[in-house]
């Protein structure tokens, strides 16, 4: 009896044999794609970081002190804001009168022919005016020119400078044309129109003079510094209800006092509070950079499977972290962030601790300040300007460690690339050369089956 030969695929074998020729190697280049590709997100990441916590640095630096300072009214009159540069100090007002925008309305405003309207000339308290175009102003093509119509104009026109908010109202059946200044004072009122260039007599005898109603008067601000009357001098009158008279502090009035009303006092003085959050912006972003540096240098753990960061054993990122955390540590005057209740953890994060800082800004409020130092400027100084200093060798476009480790890794990936699609030729070259001889292989074996199965049928019949 004849042996029956094994069968297989021709394709399958192709690609499995295809496979095992090139696994040893695309092992070897998926291992160094998947790093490769870990060192870029890692790259991104700590990029990320580092401009951000640089920008807390240069956003500390601009402040001119990490000192806060708060300004606060013996009354509500009003709200108040102290620089860092405000001396402490109390101050006396009294608010005579608010500021208000100015507002008109016409009534009765007819529609009219939209074609060739003219113009309409808007004059202000200040004696500036801008002339609206009405040609363009029908906006649904109707030939009929409505007071909306007229309002939306003026409110696009780029003369207006958004100077002039104006609105239309319907009441009793009629409509009305309202005219609000943007801004308050009495030189930024709405005066009136100039309608000598409107071609529609019944439109220019609506949007005249008489039938003006002010529904709101245009006021300036007034506040006298201490008491009412007296010292003219001491009298303050200006369109917007803000004031900067004493330096360093903006106070914005929103309630006008009685006739009977004793000044209200504004005392500027430290704010060690609004210092604290100074400082905890500091410290948060101290934390989070941190917290990449960890993410990406971590030693990983074998026994519960954790992979190790792709910069566990980078010496270059140990060598950053090093430095940074001993500028943290840097004295000016004997006094140190420590001394200021900043202070780091065991796990190398900061914290802050808000009755310290105080203590310490009671006793030496210009020591803080001195220790953050400026990141920028020609001369850096202090904590900031260290910490920036040494961040910039890292971050430096085109020469920092960041944009060179950031070029190797790409030409790395872009030699792995190349690597792969050469390998994937080969792949592909030793599939087809299999795919033919186990093809042939195959046709040969069917013929011997043949073969063999009539060799079977001579030997079965001479045996009966």
């Amino acid at each position: 009896m004849a042996t029956t030969a094994p069968t297989f695929d021709p394709k399958s074998t192709a690609t499995n044999l295809a496979q095992l020729y090139v696994e040893g190697r695309q092992n070897i280049l998926t291992a160094q794609s998947q790093s490769a590709s870990a060192v870029a997100s890692a790259l991104s990441k700590l990029s990320s970081a580092m401009s951000t916590f640089r920008g807390t640095l240069s956003t500390l630096s601009g402040q001119t002190s990490i000192l806060a300072n708060k300004a606060t009214f013996s009354s509500d009159v009003g709200t108040a804001t102290a620089k860092a540069t405000a001396a402490a100090g109390s101050y006396q007002f009294y608010v005579e009168q608010l500021a208000t925008a100015g507002q008109v309305s016409y009534n009765g405003i007819a529609d009219t022919a939209a074609a060739n309207p003219g113009s309409l000339v808007v004059t202000l308290a200040d004696g500036s005016n801008f002339t609206v175009t009405l040609a363009n102003a029908d906006s649904n093509h109707d030939n009929t020119l409505t007071a909306k119509e007229i309002a939306a104009a003026i409110n696009l026109d780029a003369a207006n400078n958004a100077r002039v908010t104006a609105s239309t109202m319907t009441v009793n059946g009629q409509t009305r044309l309202v005219m609000t200044s943007t801004q308050s004072g009495v030189d930024n009122a709405v005066t009136g129109f100039d309608t000598s260039q409107l071609t529609d007599p019944a439109l220019a005898a609506s949007l005249d003079g008489a039938n003006q109603t002010v529904l709101q008067q245009a006021k300036n601000a007034v506040v006298w510094i201490g008491a009412q009357g007296g010292d003219p001098a001491n009298r303050l009158e200006q369109a917007s209800n803000t004031f900067t008279v004493v330096d360093g502090v903006s106070m914005t009035f929103t309630k006008a006092q009685g006739v009977a009303d004793s000044p209200v006092t504004l005392t500027v003085g430290r704010d060690d509070a609004g210092t604290a959050s100074n400082v905890q912006s500091f410290v948060d972003a101290w934390n989070k950079l941190l917290g990449i540096f960890k993410e990406v240098s971590a030693a990983g753990d074998p026994a519960s499977g954790k992979a190790a960061g792709i910069y566990a054993n980078d010496a270059g990122l140990a060598s950053l972290k090093g430095r940074m955390q001993e500028m943290l540590r840097t004295q000016v005057g004997g006094g140190s962030l420590v001394t200021y209740g900043i202070t780091a953890q065991r796990d190398g994060t900061l914290a802050l601790d808000t009755a310290r800082l105080g203590k310490a800004l009671a006793a030496n409020p210009d020591g803080l300040d001195a220790i953050f130092g400026k990141a920028s400027g020609v001369t850096p100084s202090g904590v900031l300007g260290s910490l920036d200093t040494v961040l910039n060798s890292w971050t430096k476009a085109g020469t920092g460690q960041l944009a060179t480790r950031k070029d190797t890794n790409s030409r790395l990936q872009a030699s792995l690339a190349t690597r792969q699609a050469l390998l994937e030729t080969q792949y592909d070259n030793a599939y087809k050369r299999y795919l033919a001889q186990f093809t042939q292989l195959q046709s040969l074996q069917s013929q011997m089956n043949g073969t063999s199965s009539m060799f079977d049928a001579l030997f079965s019949k001479s045996d009966s």
